[in-house]
């Protein structure tokens, strides 16, 4: 009876070896978030973070299709125009619900609408898509109507989060309401259930998504302060996506450096955003008062051509892309090519200096030029810390604005940083970058005068202060058009005077680079699809489809065969010691 002992600890030591798969838990999709997040109120949000979290959050009134950004139903399942496209009647889907269980309603879009229209904080981000809006009523629960002055073009294209009238109406202040408070009340595919700052953000599914609840259960954004941290924290199976629109794009040596790992899979789509160098043209608030302490050159269409001249954007595109991407041109990227007007300078140094020499800009003997008035044109150039191209191209531009006498003091700061002087005018050029949604108009918007800030400084969502009566007339026309071709005609002569003033200077078209754990996940949704983006997309396709590949069993600690060997040698051994073992005397036991 000695040997059960024995024999039990064999069995044990074998089982050891290849312990048990451990418990299946909640089925979490981690990205890595390095870029910088404003607000996750989707009022005043205009970051590419916080423009991405809102949509997680969020439904629209109407959605983009994945395939190739036509519009489809969101809250609203099917709309009606008048004869004359002034009225617009939605009808809201039945059933759809807040994550909390209450309905959603017509009134909650009324609310929304109604609150951006009589409150200046919340046009902040989106404040273009009800311009122009007469009258917004519920008829009914699951009736909206909404009359504008003229003819609109958008109404199928209103980038505005319909809020919870319920929760909302309780906020006595837009601007300091944070909006973090978990959980949140959404209608999107998640809820924020926690948040903390610089740390992370974790959501989990939304139960009463309208579109059916995602695949995953939990979508956890964890905050990295650099890019090559967030690659770290992939190859470790710390995150399993990193995606353009809350991490950024990676560098070209990333992505291919990527591409050889076991597990990883890269994806590269097409840029629906431009990068510029913006210019300060005289910064000022909506009604025309002086702000900031930009350089006063800046004002003179004839220096910021000048500079325009001097920049190579497809250099810029080939050393510090290393080709992922287009050189700039229009101010719409080319994806969207019914919209894109080809025009571009030529990279002309000798054109820029006759330039500078004919609008009375002299050197002096150090080679440094002058404002008629003496003052020097010395310039500072704003970057950002975490978009990787901002250090390397400053040099290049550093460079070949010396060549005009021009000289530069660069600064690459946070992005926070960047955002606060450049909304107070305190700059001269800045390196900035803004995507594009498949409807022009709010991206238009941002170069309109009426998107410059309040009296107080506050409000506003300019880009770069660009106020011009004729390019705002243009936009207001391009609205109300409503034959496509048409409007594509307007747009793209918005963009030829845009081009001909040179507020800022276009510099190129990222590409969209982008990986995650395909040994972790399935393929995500792109949009457009095929060719699109995991992440930065006009929706929340790709976090909405994640889903989680099958699981495999785990890898035990020791090769199999080594296994059967070891358990063979130590029965084989057991057994011997219980047949050799010497064996006491009955008689002399006590």
């Amino acid at each position: 009876m000695r040997a059960i002992p024995v024999l039990v600890l064999v069995v044990a030591v074998v089982a050891g070896l290849n312990p048990p798969a451990a418990a299946a838990g909640p089925r979490v999709l981690r990205v890595a978030m390095a870029r910088g997040l404003d607000s996750v109120n989707p009022f005043l949000a205009t970051s590419l973070a916080g423009t991405e979290i809102g949509r997680l959050h969020y439904e629209y009134l109407t959605a983009y299709r994945p395939a190739d950004f036509a519009p489809a139903p969101g809250l609203a399942e099917h709309w009606r125009t008048s004869q004359d496209g002034r009225t617009w009647t939605y009808t809201l889907r039945t059933g759809a619900r807040w994550s909390d269980g209450r309905p959603i309603t017509a009134r909650d879009a009324e609310f929304t609408f109604t609150l951006m229209r009589d409150n200046e904080a919340a046009r902040t981000a989106n404040g273009n898509f009800v311009a122009g809006f007469e009258s917004v009523r519920a008829v009914d629960e699951r009736t909206l109507e909404i009359t504008t002055r003229t003819p609109r073009a958008t109404m199928l294209a209103l980038d505005v989060p319909i809020v919870p009238a319920h929760v909302w109406s309780g906020v006595t202040d837009v601007r300091a309401f944070t909006n973090d408070s978990a959980p949140v009340v959404a209608s999107g595919p998640f809820r924020l259930v926690e948040h903390r700052r610089n740390e992370f953000l974790r959501f989990t599914a939304n139960e009463h998504f309208w579109r059916g609840r995602a695949k995953i259960d939990e979508l956890v954004l964890l905050r990295y302060q650099t890019m090559e941290a967030a690659i770290l924290g992939l190859r470790r199976g710390e995150v399993d996506l990193i995606g353009d629109g809350l991490a950024g794009p990676l560098t070209p040596a990333q992505h291919d450096t990527l591409r050889t790992e076991p597990g990883i899979i890269v994806q590269r789509s097409r840029a629906q955003r431009f990068y510029e160098l913006a210019m300060n043209p005289g910064a000022a608030s909506r009604s025309g008062r002086p702000l900031g302490d930009g350089h006063p050159a800046l004002t003179d269409v004839r220096v910021r051509t000048a500079i325009a001249t001097a920049m190579d954007g497809q250099l810029l595109l080939d050393r510090v892309l290393g080709g992922h991407g287009a050189a700039g041109a229009g101010y719409l990227p080319p994806v969207f090519a019914e919209l894109h007007l080809p025009v571009r300078r030529a990279v002309d140094p000798v054109r820029a200096n006759q330039i500078l020499d004919e609008a009375g800009y002299r050197r002096d003997t150090a080679g440094q030029r002058h404002d008629p008035g003496g003052r020097p044109l010395s310039l500072r150039l704003y970057g950002r810390g975490d978009r990787y191209t901002d250090a390397r191209n400053a040099e290049y531009v550093r460079t070949w604005l010396g060549e005009l006498g021009i000289s530069v003091q660069v600064q690459i700061m946070a992005g926070a940083s960047l955002n606060d002087l450049v909304g107070a005018g305190r700059f001269d050029l800045a390196f900035s970058s803004w995507g594009v949604g498949p409807d022009p108009d709010h991206v238009l918007s941002i170069q309109t005068c009426g998107q410059r800030p309040a009296e107080d400084g506050t409000g506003g969502n300019t880009d770069t202060f660009f106020c011009d009566p004729e390019f705002d007339d243009l936009h207001t026309r391009q609205r109300a058009e409503l034959d496509p071709a048409a409007r594509a005609g307007i747009v793209r002569r918005m963009q030829q005077r845009w081009h001909d003033l040179a507020p800022a200077v276009p510099l190129y078209y990222p590409d969209s680079l982008e990986a995650y754990r395909g040994d972790r996940f399935r393929p995500f949704q792109l949009q457009p699809d095929p060719g699109g983006s995991i992440t930065g997309q006009s929706g929340y396709w790709g976090y909405h489809s994640a889903d989680p590949a099958p699981a495999t069993p785990p890898n035990p600690a020791w090769p199999s065969w080594w296994l059967t060997a070891a358990a063979t040698l130590l029965t084989t051994a057991a057994l011997t010691w219980l047949l050799t073992r010497p064996r006491r005397n009955p008689a002399h036991h006590p």
